[in-house]
């Protein structure tokens, strides 16, 4: 019945997010993936089970190395992705320091930019380099400098795009034509984009990861992470996280699957809304910058439109007035969760100093070119007329609320 129902990889990117993985678990008619909260798989057939532990048949054995629920949360996104292979981790920091670890060894050495997350930031600037791993950070947006680095040899590219939180964008196809002269795997981190908006496996890239925590599952509700990529190379990962114990709880893959279920509706609700929301702040005279790869006056506004489908539901901007006015502004937003995390269906809006890069100083922050004064927006799936009606009365109220209490 699957089969004929489901041509694997043929239909739209917004129908596989609802049914890719999913028919052949369904039990006893159920049209929803069950939640298997079991730890362990019991088998009377000896000879089968240590078939099945070595990998040689289909099945489980214990819940740290799978589950039936988490493969087909795995197994979605990897449709969606185009990819090999996939597998699911705790959170997005696990499958990015899972994958790391897992393929890096002492003496190795890693290019990547400045812009990464914060937690990313942290393993290139502080744990990486305890294990002897070279690691060199790069101006985002000077590509002759990473290739010049990736020229002087390298095991691994990590790069970001659209980058958390200043949006830049990351040419993929000629950082991939850098690495391969080089022999070097390049990972991508496509959580901003989603694959709804952006698939870097299709431009070369070995290995995609993204934090299911923010668009995939969409609900605010569920940490998670997830690699894609070549079969080989997810396996050297997935067996690294089986024994470094970085496991995605089923329930928290029932809740991810529950909400890539409607991926495709929220995101092309959000890029709407973020391109309109950002063009207008644009020429708002209290607005600094805004930082939106849909925007002509973005300086990768080419790139993101030659490698992107659509540009994201996430944006940042700078207010004249520093930390001082980011302050007086965000408390005014009716329709924003003043909190640290993104992708969501509310909006959700919060300065990096407190968010993306909180484990970061702010002379780290400076030098990866982050304000101060930047806010970085995740617009939800409300109406669009509703949240620039919040910003108009936040902005307008500024004035009064500079150097008022708190």
């Amino acid at each position: 019945m699957g089969q004929q129902r489901f041509n694997k990889g043929m239909e739209s990117r917004g129908t596989r997010s609802v049914w890719a993985g999913e028919e052949k678990n369904l039990l006893q008619g159920a049209t929803q993936v069950p939640v298997v909260h079991s730890v362990s798989f019991g088998y009377q057939d000896i000879d089968a089970w240590h078939d099945v532990a070595l990998g040689q048949k289909e099945g489980h054995i214990y819940g740290r190395n799978s589950n039936p629920t988490v493969e087909v949360f795995a197994e979605k996104v990897r449709s969606l992705e185009g990819a090999e292979a996939a597998a699911a981790f705790s959170t997005g920091m696990a499958a990015i320091s899972n994958a790391l670890f897992a393929l890096l060894s002492s003496g190795d050495r890693v290019v990547t930019i400045k812009d990464t997350y914060g937690g990313a930031s942290k393993i290139f600037l502080d744990h990486l380099p305890r294990f002897q791993v070279d690691v060199a950070m790069c101006d985002t947006d000077d590509f002759d400098g990473i290739e010049a680095e990736i020229q002087k040899g390298c095991q691994i590219l990590y790069l970001e795009t659209p980058t958390n939180p200043t949006l830049k964008v990351i040419d993929l196809e000629r950082m991939v034509r850098a690495a391969r002269q080089q022999g070097a795997l390049v990972f991508v981190d496509n959580t901003f984009a989603t694959p709804i908006n952006q698939n870097p496996l299709e431009l070369g890239v070995d290995l995609v990861i993204h934090s299911a925590t923010k668009f995939l599952g969409g609900h605010a509700d569920a940490l998670g992470g997830v690699i894609c990529g070549a079969e080989e190379i997810v396996k050297r990962v997935n067996r690294f996280r089986e024994i470094q114990g970085g496991a995605l709880h089923p329930m928290a893959a029932y809740l991810l699957l529950r909400g890539m279920k409607t991926l495709h509706l929220r995101v092309r609700q959000q890029n709407e809304s973020a391109l309109a929301i950002a063009r207008w702040l644009e020429q708002h005279p209290r607005v600094d910058e805004v930082f939106h790869p849909g925007l002509p006056s973005h300086p990768q506004h080419e790139i993101a439109a030659k490698q992107m489908r659509g540009y994201g539901g996430v944006f940042s901007f700078s207010l004249k007035g520093g930390i001082d006015a980011v302050r007086a502004f965000l408390p005014s937003l009716r329709y924003a969760h003043l909190a640290a995390n993104l992708g969501s269906v509310e909006t959700v809006a919060a300065p990096p100093r407190t968010s993306s890069h909180l484990e970061c100083s702010e002379e780290e922050r400076r030098s990866m070119g982050i304000p101060e004064g930047l806010i970085r927006y995740s617009v939800g799936i409300e109406e669009t007329d509703d949240l620039l009606s919040d910003l108009k009365q936040a902005l307008d109220r500024l004035p009064e609320r500079i150097g008022a209490p708190s």
